[in-house]
């Protein structure tokens, strides 16, 4: 069996590649198994200074594979092995075409972010009857002017990368199929800089900005659980199953 995760070296900067592109690197127990293993590398070893995370194959991830019924929890990673990770090992995101739903959640997990001109980000959770579960209803405000992380939440219609860097949430923009290479080489400026210090001050960025995490999680628990009450939240699963479009009642 093929591997959906591939992991390699460059220097001290662990390229972190997403595999199931057949499935647009949607998460599933397997994956979220094999990405978990793969951040626990890139923040247990010490000769390792930065990361980088892609997709395969022009897609980044369409985030959670419905039929996994949310079986992608991990021990030390949380939703896909990274999404309630405690890190002090940067990452970088490299994005090639959609990074949608939980592919975005993967995004707002990660530091800092390359997106290639191909990129989409977007939240379209509401246009399935669900809602964003992997912290995107508070990492997507906190990334974002907050009118911009409402359009995402509440229209569902992706960004380009031209629109998420002038936002702010994209570092860098490449042409396409360009991606991975400036990700890495945003990763190598980072490792050309004393590690200590590099983790120290990570660790008290990340300090501050997840202090209201734990009312962020609360909040999208109770959103999650009305949802999932919810007629229009079956509708949404088997119309997107099916390939037809939902016939909401709001109930």
């Amino acid at each position: 069996m093929q591997p959906l995760v591939r992991t390699e070296r460059d220097g001290r900067v662990l390229v972190i590649q997403m595999c199931r592109a057949n499935k647009r690197n949607a998460v599933n127990r397997e994956l979220a198994d094999q990405l978990d293993e793969a951040f626990n590398l890139l923040e247990d070893d010490p000769e390792l200074w930065a990361g980088v995370l892609t997709g395969s194959e022009g897609v980044f991830s369409a985030g959670s594979d419905l039929t996994a019924d949310g079986d992608y929890w991990t021990d030390r990673g949380g939703e896909y092995g990274l999404i309630r990770r405690t890190r002090r090992t940067p990452l970088v995101a490299a994005v090639e075409g959609p990074a949608l739903g939980g592919g975005l959640e993967l995004v707002l997990a990660c530091d800092l972010v390359v997106a290639s001109d191909t990129a989409r980000l977007g939240l379209p959770e509401v246009k399935r009857g669900l809602v964003p579960a992997c912290a995107g209803l508070f990492r997507g405000p906190r990334a974002l002017p907050v009118n911009l992380a409402r359009e995402l939440a509440l229209v569902g219609d992706p960004f380009d990368a031209q629109r998420a860097y002038a936002a702010g949430l994209v570092n860098v923009v490449t042409e396409a199929g360009g991606a991975l290479a400036a990700a890495v080489s945003l990763a190598q400026r980072i490792c050309d800089n004393a590690p200590v210090a590099v983790r120290a001050s990570l660790a008290a960025m990340d300090a501050w900005l997840t202090e209201s995490d734990e009312l962020g999680w609360r909040a999208t628990g109770e959103a999650v659980s009305a949802v999932r009450a919810s007629a229009d939240h079956r509708e949404g699963i088997a119309a997107f199953l099916e390939k037809r479009r939902p016939k909401w009642t709001g109930r």
